[in-house]
């Protein structure tokens, strides 16, 4: 009788780790980055190899950093919610094209619209892991500061941007 206790008891106890995991919602894992200083890079700007860009860049200014590639079919998702918010001119827009062919990247802003003010080129994916990226897409709101304020997993929804990302944009700010 004894002998089945132990199996038993390990058991329960990874049904209660897996209800418990069940319960979890993995859009809203915490970053380890959010209320701190964005990780500095500079790197080749995708349209223009020539130039450079940098969080540094934007420093005094509320800006989001949207993470996303080519080959990403939750980017094809949330892209014409992101060039719809460009339009708006609510907050600035960055990209960071991440492991992505240079080639393959302009072929598809050309193709669906191109929603960002610049778009650094990732190729390596060494800035992505620097983020704390885990898949594409993904998206950051920093603040004037240059802190990250917002991590946004997955692709951005309308209801994303309306109940979450644009309230803040506009609590750093300083607007109501």
């Amino acid at each position: 009788m004894n002998r089945f206790l132990l199996p038993l008891g390990i058991f329960i106890v990874l049904a209660i780790f897996l209800g418990v995991g069940l319960t979890l919602k993995p859009r809203e894992v915490p970053s380890p980055f959010i209320g701190k200083p964005a990780p500095a890079f500079r790197v080749p700007q995708l349209h223009e190899e020539g130039k450079t860009l940098s969080p540094e860049d934007m420093r005094g200014k509320v800006w989001l950093l949207n993470v996303w590639a080519s080959w990403c079919v939750s980017c094809r998702e949330e892209h014409p919610v992101l060039v719809d918010l460009a339009r708006q001119n609510v907050v600035p827009l960055y990209g960071l094209n991440y492991k992505d062919a240079r080639e393959n990247a302009l072929a598809w802003l050309n193709d669906g619209g191109n929603p960002y003010i610049a778009s650094a080129h990732d190729l390596s994916g060494n800035v992505g892991i620097d983020w704390g990226v885990y898949g594409v897409p993904e998206t950051f709101v920093v603040d004037k500061k240059g802190i990250i304020r917002y991590k946004h997993i997955g692709p951005v929804t309308p209801e994303a941007l309306k109940d979450k990302i644009i309230p803040l944009v506009k609590e750093l700010n300083g607007a109501n």
